[in-house]
């Protein structure tokens, strides 16, 4: 990412939400607040997508450019969407959402607006979110707390206390999208950092298989996609094998729960429609547990 502007792959993910928004009941999630996310011409085709055809061609040329880029997003949205809540539901008045882009949880989900909320990510994204917050909802909710890091080279921990996270409470976490841009020390100072926390903790996150990052595993689509995140400046520096997830996360103090690849996923988001979506079977969405808590 260039250190003075927002990541565009935030943009790309709040265009695919506003995009789903304009299909009204159709859609799979509803984010009016996406829209205000975008750069003038994201936010004209999101608008120009509220009338049917023109947002079924939105819709085609955002699959031909990133095949299964869009439905694999809104799919693992729709997903942490549901877990969040479910997770919150058992007293967890603490959420941090690392690498938060643009991410709306706080402002759109019930579950969320009545806990305090640490939204984490580069000073550039957090310094246009906010202008984007304020100029939509006149001020950032007092339950949101912006942290600005660089998650490379500062403590993330000094970090969240300072902005307030109590440590001697549970938390969930949030890692959407982010572990694959990270280096490995990066990701395994975040992974002990959350096995630190008291039982009840959680870490929902994202990542990409290992065999995509290095070319060594052939998935349709990735060495095109991966091409195209080298040159926005955003590579993909990390990856992780699926079989060696739960002993990778065990040896950090985590226990794995749930690991879901794409196409599990989105079946679970579109149903029978999924069989026919293609792309984006080198990404995964897990959850993961303070590896000494046994449970809820």
């Amino acid at each position: 990412m260039e250190p003075d502007r927002a990541s565009r792959t935030a943009g790309y993910m709040a265009f695919y939400r506003a995009l789903e928004t304009a299909r009204g009941d159709m859609g799979r999630i509803s984010d009016p607040l996406a829209i205000h996310f975008l750069d003038s011409a994201l936010a004209r085709a999101a608008r120009l997508s509220r009338v049917p055809p023109l947002g079924h061609l939105a819709r085609w040329l955002s699959d031909l450019r990133a095949p299964g880029a869009r439905t694999s997003g809104i799919a693992r949205t729709w997903l942490i969407d549901d877990w969040l809540c479910e997770v919150l539901h058992h007293g967890i008045d603490q959420f941090v959402i690392l690498g938060a882009g643009f991410d709306s949880r706080a402002y759109r989900l019930s579950c969320v607006r009545s806990i305090v909320v640490f939204e984490v990510d580069h000073p550039a994204t957090l310094t246009v979110k906010r202008e984007r917050l304020v100029r939509a909802l006149s001020q950032v909710p007092t339950n949101v707390r912006l942290v600005a890091i660089n998650f490379n080279s500062e403590d993330l921990r000094n970090a969240l206390v300072n902005a307030g996270f109590d440590e001697n409470r549970p938390a969930v976490f949030l890692w959407e999208g982010v572990t694959n841009y990270l280096d490995a020390e990066a990701v395994d100072s975040v992974l002990r950092l959350v096995a630190a926390c008291v039982g009840r903790t959680r870490l929902i996150f994202t990542y990409v298989h290992r065999g995509a990052v290095d070319g060594s595993v052939v998935f349709e689509g990735a060495a095109q996609h991966r091409r195209n995140m080298e040159r926005l400046g955003e590579p993909w520096t990390f990856g992780l094998f699926p079989e060696e997830l739960s002993a990778f996360l065990r040896a950090r103090g985590l226990r794995l729960e749930k690991d879901l690849g794409a196409r599990d996923y989105r079946r679970e988001c579109y149903g029978e429609s999924a069989e026919g979506m293609k792309g984006f079977d080198f990404y995964h969405l897990a959850m993961a547990a303070v590896a000494r808590e046994p449970g809820y």
